[in-house]
């Protein structure tokens, strides 16, 4: 890469936003996905606004030099890993929140905004930002929005993309792009927020973001139920879902329970198949009243433990095993977290296939995850300094996606793609859907500069 790029470089850029100190660019050069391949990037640009953004898509336009966006690089598919002596272009400086309507029920913000302190800033104006993936504390807007990340609260309210009514995004060339808008209903023209959405940062680099804010919920009830099988849960997690609307409802098998009892002892049943934990978020009496049919579906379907809380403060600590199931099992050895989604009908299914896999691999997997939608975290642990083992663990994740797509499911529900597992997602498309897919990356971004060797 010439000087004469780094040179136009520090021409649109204030001097904090152009870094090339060997040891900062080698800590931008990954997200947390480990086992995803990186390279090692040429210089960290950190734009402070829409313009700047613009300037840097010229100049590496003009100069053919991949750009790979980042956000706090909480991503676990490495979306956000650099390619060799790429520009790796940092949303972070971009942190405002430039509106919050009370009476629209929105937020205008850049995406390098946390998503706690949005959630914060709702809830000063009695209102709440919904979308709640697991990195919610420390992740940004920006990078939730490229992913369409997920969480515990999907399963009522949806992923983050169903909080997306308009975005403002730079295209490869450095124009500009306004989608969508600010009303509740918008069908005009083709739904390119939601093309935005989920990306990856392949198709354009998103600098704004409207979002839709709600309602604060009101104290939630929150149920916890054992059962002795993975049919009896799955069965309970049916039937749940055909009666009720909950605002939670997870799973955590019997390796992740077991992790967890062993880290923090918290009284669970070590011997049982499964834990399900649920939330009815409906308030009062309605809430109450949720919550025990959710119960009576548990008992129903076999359940040899349920207890429930209308107490938040109790809920909380019902929900403390659920908090702790990657920790705890990151505490065993080192962990490739999986993202896998299957009808509700099948989860019973896939539990199944994830043991059969740990046993015939040899490989320790927990599973845990959104039982409500369907979206599952098999998470494998293994020893990362035996060469045996990680190959191991190499065919067990290799199998699990392999199931999931058997199972009419698949590859990712909330995580992404990434460079992680851009192998496998022509398997879930077919050629067709893939090559469309490669259509309109190449009227995108017809250099193919864009977060390249992600997603296609």
């Amino acid at each position: 890469m010439s000087e004469n790029l780094l040179g136009e470089l520090a021409g649109v850029l204030p001097p904090e936003g152009l870094v090339t100190d060997p040891d900062v660019l080698d800590a931008h050069r990954r997200d947390q996905a480990s086992w995803a391949e990186a390279g090692t990037p040429r210089v960290l640009v950190r734009p402070g606004s829409t313009r700047e953004v613009q300037d840097v898509l010229r100049v590496a336009s003009a100069h053919r030099v991949p750009v790979v966006p980042r956000g706090a690089g909480s991503g676990l598919a490495g979306g956000a890993n650099a390619v060799e002596g790429c520009i790796v272009l940092s949303l972070t400086r971009m942190n405002r929140i430039l509106e919050l309507d009370r009476r629209g029920l929105f937020a205008v913000v850049q995406p390098g905004v946390i998503n706690a302190t949005l959630k914060a800033a709702a809830a000063e104006q009695g209102l709440w930002y919904a979308p709640d993936p697991a990195s919610w504390e420390f992740s940004t807007i920006g990078g939730n929005l490229a992913t369409n990340a997920g969480g515990l609260c999907c399963v009522k309210y949806g992923v983050t993309g169903d909080a997306a009514m308009g975005l403002e995004v730079v295209l490869a060339d450095g124009s500009v792009v306004r989608t969508g808008g600010r009303t509740v209903k918008n069908v005009a023209g083709y739904d390119l927020t939601r093309l935005f959405v989920g990306s990856e940062g392949t198709l354009g680099i998103i600098t704004e973001a409207t979002l839709r804010l709600r309602p604060r919920p009101p104290p939630a009830t929150t149920l916890v139920a054992s059962f002795p099988t993975l049919v009896a849960a799955g069965a309970a997690v049916t039937e749940i879902m055909a009666h009720t609307r909950p605002s939670m409802l997870e799973l955590m098998d019997r390796a992740t329970v077991r992790a967890v009892e062993a880290y923090r002892p918290m009284g669970l049943d070590v011997d049982s198949a499964a834990l399900l934990l649920a939330r009815s978020d409906a308030g009062g009496d309605q809430g109450v009243t949720e919550c025990s049919r959710m119960a009576a579906a548990c008992e129903a379907a076999g359940a040899t433990f349920v207890a429930q809380s209308a107490d938040e403060a109790e809920g909380e600590l019902l929900l403390g095993a659920r908090r702790l199931a990657y920790p705890s099992l990151e505490r065993q050895g080192a962990t490739l977290l999986d993202d896998v989604g299957v009808p509700l009908s099948r989860i019973p299914e896939l539990l199944a296939a994830v043991e059969r896999i740990a046993e015939q691999r040899g490989v320790l997997i927990g599973t845990f995850g959104h039982a409500g939608d369907g979206n599952m975290h098999p998470t494998l642990v293994f020893d990362r300094n035996d060469p045996a083992a990680v190959a191991r663990a190499q065919e067990a994740f290799d199998d699990i996606l392999r199931a999931a797509c058997e199972l009419g499911g698949t590859i990712t529900g909330e995580h992404g793609v990434g460079a992680l597992k851009r192998p496998y997602l022509a398997r879930q498309l077919g050629p067709e859907t893939a090559r469309l897919h490669g259509t309109l990356k190449a009227a995108l971004d017809p250099q193919g500069l864009l977060n390249p060797g992600k997603m296609l």
